[in-house]
C-alpha cells in the first residue's frame, strides 16, 4: 500500500522531487483536495523552484478533472496566495517548500478565506484519498470537468497591503532587502513602488537553486551578507525574506538581528492603537516582553502552541487582531488571519519612519530579556528525555511546569521550553531570563539533561 507518511506533515505536504513525490502524485492531490473541500473553484500559485510549474500544473489538472474551475495566479509568495484565497473567496494551494533546499517541494493548502488545512482540518482525509487512488487507480473524470484560467493578482495584493499600513508620509528610509533568490524578489518591487524608500536589492533574481545562500533567514549564516551590506551602506535597516516570502527577519542600522519577539511586540502595540482592547496571540516561546507590551497597551494576550494551524485556529476562536511567533510568522485579522511577513515589514517601516530615532533605539523598549535562541539536540528517545527534565524540575520550590506544547518550566527570573520536532529526532530548547548569566546557567543545566 502507498505510504505518504514521509511527505504529509502536520500542516502541509513536503518532500524531495521526484524521489518522494512527482507530478502524477500532485495530480491526485489536486483531485483529493477538491473532493475533501467540495470546492467548485480553487486558486493555485507557485514559487520559483524548477519543479513548481510542473507540479502546480498537474494539481490543476487533477482539480479540474473533479469539476472545479481553477484560477492559476502563477509565480507568487505564499501570502500572495493567501490574499487570493481571501479576496476571491476560494480554497487555495501554494506550491513551495519554503526555506528547504532546492530538491524539495511541497503544497500549502487552505480553505476559502485562507483558513488552514492541517491534519485535523482535511489534510489527513486528503492523504487517505491519495493513498487509496495510488493503489486502486484515480477515479474517472467527472462528466463536466472544470476550466483552467490565469489571473495576475500581484497589483491587487500590493494595494491591499498598502491600504492596511500607510507609508506615504514616513521620512525617507534606506532599506536593504535580501530576497534570497526567493519570492520576495517578485513581490517587494511592486509593494514598495513609489514609497519614500531607497531600496537596495540583494539576490532578487528568482532562482530555486539558491545560488547565494539558503532562503532560511532563521539560520544566522544566511543573513551575514545582509548584515554586511547594511553596515557598509549606512542603511536604516535590513529585511530578509525566506524562500516563499511569508516570513520576514529584520536587522537594525548596526546590522544586528532584531528578535522576532520584539517585532511581535512592536506590531502588537501598533495594532492595538487601531483596535483598542483587542486580543493578541503569541506562541509559548515568544519573549515575556510580548504579553507585557500587550497588557501595557490595553490588550489581551493569549498564549498558544507553536504552529500556524494553532495560531490561526485561536485567532478565529478569539477574534484576535494579531498573532506572532518567534519563528517570524506574523498573522493579521485584516489579512484573513493568515501570516504575511510583508505586512509585518511594513509595520516596522511605518514605526521607524514615523519618528526620528534609529531602529535599535526604537526596538529596545520591546527587547527586555536575555534569550538563548532555539537550540536543537539530536535525541533518540524524545519522550524519555522530556520525562527526565520533568523529573528534575517538578519538585523544585518556586518552579511551575506546564505541558501545553512539550514542557515549559518557569521560575521568577527565567523560563525554558523543550519541544520535540514533528519531523526529525530533535528536541528544541528555548531559554529566557532576566540577565545573560542566568540564561546561560539555565541553558547549560537543561542541555546537560537533554543530551544525557
Amino acid at each position: 500500500m502507498t505510504d505518504l507518511s514521509q511527505i504529509v506533515k502536520a500542516y502541509d505536504v513536503r518532500g524531495v522531487v521526484p524521489t518522494q513525490w512527482d507530478e502524477p502524485l500532485a495530480e491526485l492531490f489536486g483531485a483529493a483536495f477538491v473532493e475533501v473541500t467540495a470546492a467548485d473553484a480553487i486558486v493555485i500559485g507557485h514559487d520559483m523552484r524548477p519543479s513548481s510549474p510542473g507540479l502546480s500544473g498537474a494539481f490543476a489538472r487533477g482539480a479540474a478533472g473533479r469539476g472545479a474551475d481553477v484560477t492559476e495566479i502563477g509565480l507568487c509568495s505564499t501570502d500572495e496566495l493567501y490574499f487570493a484565497s481571501g479576496s476571491l473567496g476560494l480554497p487555495g494551494a501554494m506550491f513551495t517548500a519554503s526555506h528547504n533546499p532546492a530538491q524539495y517541494n511541497g503544497i500549502k493548502m487552505c480553505r476559502a478565506g485562507a483558513a488552514p488545512v492541517g491534519q485535523d482540518t482535511g489534510l489527513a482525509d486528503i492523504r487517505a484519498l491519495v493513498e487509496r487512488w495510488s493503489d486502486e487507480g484515480a477515479p474517472a473524470p467527472v462528466a463536466a470537468p472544470g476550466t483552467i484560467s490565469q489571473r495576475d493578482v500581484l497589483g491587487d495584493y500590493a494595494a491591499h497591503l498598502r491600504g492596511l499600513v500607510d507609508l506615504s508620509g514616513i521620512r525617507p528610509l534606506k532599506v536593504v532587502v535580501d530576497a534570497g533568490n526567493g519570492m520576495g524578489g517578485h513581490t517587494v518591487p511592486t509593494v514598495f513602488e513609489g514609497l519614500p524608500l531607497e531600496l537596495d536589492a540583494m539576490y532578487f533574481e528568482l532562482d530555486g537553486s539558491f545560488p547565494n545562500h539558503e532562503a532560511n533567514p532563521l539560520d544566522p549564516k544566511n543573513i551575514v551578507d545582509l548584515q554586511a551590506r547594511v553596515r557598509e551602506t549606512g542603511a536604516d535597516l535590513g529585511l530578509a525574506f525566506d524562500g516563499d516570502a511569508d516570513r520576514c527577519f529584520v536587522v537594525d542600522e548596526n546590522g544586528d538581528p532584531v528578535s522576532p519577539s520584539a517585532i511581535t511586540a512592536l506590531v502588537a502595540a501598533r495594532e492595538l492603537a487601531k483596535h483598542p482592547g483587542g486580543t493578541v496571540i503569541h506562541n509559548l516561546i515568544t519573549s515575556w516582553s510580548v504579553p507585557e507590551v500587550v497588557k501595557e497597551n490595553g490588550g489581551n494576550p493569549v498564549r498558544t502552541r507553536v504552529g500556524h494551524s494553532f495560531i490561526k485556529e485561536e485567532m478565529a476562536t478569539t477574534g484576535a487582531i494579531f498573532g506572532g511567533e518567534h519563528s517570524a510568522h506574523y498573522y493579521f485579522r485584516d489579512f484573513w488571519n493568515a501570516d504575511t511577513g510583508m505586512l509585518a515589514a511594513m509595520h516596522v517601516l511605518a514605526a521607524l519612519g514615523g519618528q526620528q530615532g534609529p531602529l535599535s533605539q526604537l526596538v529596545a523598549q520591546y527587547d527586555r530579556y536575555a534569550a538563548s535562541g532555539e537550540i536543537n539536540s539530536t535525541v533518540d528517545d524524545q519522550t524519555g528525555r522530556l520525562a527526565a527534565i520533568k523529573a528534575a524540575y517538578e519538585s523544585r520550590d518556586g518552579v511551575t511546569l506546564d505541558e501545553l506544547d512539550g514542557l515549559t518550566v518557569t521560575a521568577d527570573d527565567w523560563w525554558f521550553n523543550v519541544r520535540a520536532s514533528n519531523t526529525e529526532p530533535l528536541l528544541r530548547l528555548n531559554v529566557e531570563a532576566r540577565d545573560t548569566a542566568t540564561a546561560d546557567r539555565v541553558r547549560d543545566e537543561a542541555l546537560a539533561i537533554i543530551r544525557g
